[in-house]
Order: structure tokens, then C-alpha cells, then sequence
């Protein structure tokens, strides 16, 4: 491995990647597919996030065989543009009636119908791109680990950063020793989303839309254009914040480098049949209806193996203590690991740029471990690969669900008093019943996992 390393091709590096990821946007099994098969792929949610990555399954010469959108007209581009895919408003029709059709379901729709799309296509046997973050809630994201490790169907979620070679070096020298023993982590996001007050109006549902599928498993409530199309991500029914929306972005190095999914794994602790993690949280306030306008989250995380245990903490809208960057300028976001022989730092969302700091110590450094890591063309492109039996995904629900239920632990703690102890084996809160009222909640009628 000879890469160099400086402020100057940090910022480069950081910035190029930061316009890349607009770019970016843009019952089998997989050992049954041949290398050069087309895969026929259903998306749910299509007339927004799931645009970009139509384009790109489409654009690698696939099928997309079925497009379902509960907002019609906001779609109807979409459907233009893939005359051939059959059109649905209800992805539960889709599957009944097109079920033997779809090898692979693609589902980009507001976080809180993530779950029970994704679980219903892999029940069927479908590998399942999901978006990012993958649910709504703790449990939901043990269910989907669950039942795509149980069905043996090939996963990412779509953090779409982890396809960048940057972000696998940095999870490589973190692997290999580049910075030392990691005991102490910061996450944090520039800005909060501010209390919530539901609206009064009680204006018409626009044409094209079907709102009561919209709310899907959601509890029942007047339309508003407050929710839709984008502004759902700021209310707890329907989205996960700030936090929540980017922290399987803005953690990614830290979660991958520091190995946290073990903490998920009974095969790495034998000895136990419980593995704790302590959250705490201070919040600006505690919103029911949205999020915090800032918040700090401290998480106690236990030994991996021979890793240490590491202090995390996450931040919205405030920020750690400067001179923990030796000299290098703060940004509004950051992923900083701070390790016995020097730190690295992403200020980039996506973590597809980093540093090693401090500058001077590492300014032109050479070598590094062995590339460990492959590299791939795009983050669909290695689940399409993944789904035809080449290769593993990297963002599989095996990480993208501990990735989640990390954030959404943080998002849980806003609202409870004192610390939490999160048992990852069982997926129980063990000292708080409000809490644990809060690792799920009831689906309406028709709805389920």
C-alpha cells in the first residue's frame, strides 16, 4: 500500500467525493443466478430516493420488472421512463401477484415502511436493497438481520459511502494499527431538527396520492403537506432525524473500524448471554412528536476480542472539544477515532474522505496494512454482483442492522431519563421500562412483520 497523505489531498479527496455521491445517486438464491444473468428487480418507492438507484440497476442491463409508488402522479416520470414494469400503489399486490416474477426488490420509501417492505419481500425469498437508515426503530432492525440471515438472501443498505475506496483504506489502517488502540470515538452532525407540533389544518389529499398506504404500519392522522414528500424525515413516526437519517453515513469508519458489529455476534461472546451497551443522552428537550434541536449522546461500548472498550459519542448540532483534532480545523461534521498513536478524522457525510492526524506525524506517510477489502464500481453494482453469487456486500443487514439500532439508540435515549443498558444479544432494554416501550411500537391493523 503506498498512499500519501496530507491536508491538501484530504480536502481534494473530500470535496470530489462530496459531488461524487450525487453521481452516486445517480424464492432464490444467489448461487443460482449465471455471471451474466439479468436479475428481475421490483422497487418500492420510486418517485424519490430510489431513483438513483433504478438508473444504476437498470443501466447494468436488469429488468425492473414492477414499480410501486403510493404517490402516482409524483412517480409518473418514473413510469414513463420503464414503460414495461408493472405499476402498484401496494407493494402486499405487488408481491401477491408478481411474487414468482421478482428475483430482487429495491425499497426506498420513508423510513417507517422500510421494515415491513423489506421483510415481506425477503420472507419471499428476495434479496433487498434498502435504504438507509434501514428502520424506524431498535427492533425493527433486529428483524431485519434476523430474517435475512434466516431466508439466505443477499442485503445492503444504502449507505452508499462504503463503496468509496477511501472509506475501505480507512477501515483498513483503523484494522491494521495504523492509529492504535481506539478507545475514545465522536460522531456529529451539523444541525438538530427542532420540537415538532402536529398541525391543525386538515387540507385535501392531493390527486396521485394514497395517504392511508402512505402511513402504512404508522397510526392513523389527518394528511399534511408538513409530512410530504421529504419532511416526514423530521417526525419520529415517520422518520429518524438527524441522527438517525446519517448516522449509517457519518459513523460508517467508526462502526466498521472499531469491528462494533461483534457486540451483536454470540460467536464472538461465548462467555456471556449478555453483552451491555450504556446510552445516555442530553437533549436540548425532549420532543414526542420530532427531534431535539441538539442533543449528546454517550455510549459505553464493551471489549471486542482483544479491542478495548471504546467511549462513542454522538452529536447534533453541538460538536466535540476542538483540541481533539491537534490543530486541524473543526467541521460541521466529523467522524473522529482517537487512537493511542494518532486519530482519523472524516469531516465528509459520507465518510469518503479522511485524515490522519496528527499532520505532521502522518504528513506523507507510506504503507499501511495489506488491502484487505475489495474494491467495487458502486454500491449497487456489488449487490447486483452479490445477488448473481460474485462476492459479498459490504453494507449486508448483518452491519446495517447493529448500524441502526445504534442510531435509533441514540434517538431512544432523547426521550428517557438517565442511562439505558442495551443488551445486543437479547435486544432488550434492561433497566428502563419507558425505554423499553420505546424499542417498538404497535402496527395498524393490516400491517405486520
Amino acid at each position: 500500500m503506498k498512499t500519501a497523505f496530507n491536508r491538501r489531498r484530504f480536502l481534494s479527496g473530500s470535496a470530489k467525493a462530496s459531488a461524487g455521491l450525487l453521481i452516486l445517486s445517480n424464492s432464490r438464491l444467489a448461487f443460482t443466478y449465471e455471471a451474466n444473468s439479468k436479475l428481475n428487480i421490483a422497487g418500492i418507492g420510486v418517485g424519490g430516493q430510489g431513483r438513483g438507484s433504478l438508473d444504476a440497476f437498470h443501466s447494468m442491463g436488469n429488468n425492473l420488472v414492477a414499480l410501486c409508488d403510493v404517490d402516482s402522479m409524483r412517480a409518473g416520470d418514473i413510469y414513463q421512463k420503464h414503460p414495461g414494469a408493472k405499476r402498484y400503489q401496494d407493494f402486499r399486490k405487488m408481491f401477491d401477484e408478481m411474487e414468482k416474477g421478482i428475483d430482487a426488490v429495491l425499497v426506498a420509501t420513508p423510513d417507517h415502511t422500510h421494515a415491513v417492505a423489506a421483510v415481506a419481500a425477503m420472507k419471499r425469498g428476495k434479496h433487498v436493497y434498502c435504504e438507509k437508515p434501514l428502520t424506524r426503530t431498535v427492533h425493527e432492525a433486529r428483524v431485519m438481520r434476523e430474517t435475512a440471515a434466516r431466508q439466505k438472501v443477499v442485503t445492503q443498505m444504502g449507505n452508499q459511502g462504503s463503496a468509496e475506496n477511501r472509506l475501505r483504506l480507512a477501515v483498513e489502517l483503523v484494522w491494521g494499527g495504523v492509529i492504535g488502540e481506539v478507545r475514545e470515538a465522536h460522531v456529529w452532525f451539523d444541525g438538530g431538527n427542532g420540537p415538532m407540533k402536529r398541525p391543525t389544518e386538515t387540507p385535501p389529499v392531493p390527486e396521485g396520492l394514497n395517504w392511508d398506504l402512505w402511513l402504512g404500519p404508522a397510526e392513523s392522522r389527518p394528511y399534511s403537506p408538513v409530512y410530504v414528500p421529504a419532511s416526514w424525515r423530521a417526525w419520529r413516526a415517520f422518520g429518524s432525524g438527524i441522527v438517525g437519517g446519517f448516522g449509517c453515513h457519518t459513523a460508517n469508519i467508526m462502526f466498521r473500524g472499531l469491528r462494533l458489529e461483534q457486540l451483536w455476534q454470540k460467536s464472538m461472546n461465548p462467555a456471556t448471554d449478555k453483552v451491555i451497551i450504556r446510552v445516555q443522552a442530553w437533549a436540548s428537550e425532549r420532543d414526542q412528536e420530532g427531534y431535539p434541536t441538539s442533543s449528546k449522546v454517550t455510549m459505553d461500548l464493551p471489549a471486542r476480542g482483544a479491542l478495548p472498550p471504546v467511549k462513542a459519542t454522538w452529536y447534533a448540532k453541538e460538536k466535540p472539544p476542538e483540541d481533539l483534532l491537534l490543530g486541524f480545523p473543526r467541521a460541521g461534521w466529523g467522524d473522529l477515532l482517537v487512537g493511542s498513536k494518532g486519530t482519523l478524522y472524516s469531516e465528509n457525510p459520507w465518510n469518503m474522505g479522511y485524515v490522519l492526524l496528527p499532520e505532521d506525524r502522518f504528513d506523507g506517510f507510506k504503507g499501511g496494512p495489506p488491502e484487505s477489502l475489495p474494491r467495487v464500481k458502486s454500491h449497487q453494482w456489488e449487490w447486483i454482483e452479490a445477488c448473481k453469487g460474485n462476492g459479498k456486500t459490504f453494507s449486508s443487514f448483518d452491519i446495517g442492522g447493529p448500524l441502526t439500532e445504534l442510531a435509533q439508540l441514540a434517538n431512544l435515549a432523547t426521550l428517557v431519563e438517565g442511562p439505558i443498558e442495551y443488551d445486543t444479544l437479547s435486544g432488550q432494554i434492561l433497566n428502563s421500562k419507558e425505554g423499553s416501550a420505546l424499542l417498538h411500537r404497535d402496527y395498524r391493523k393490516g400491517w405486520s412483520l
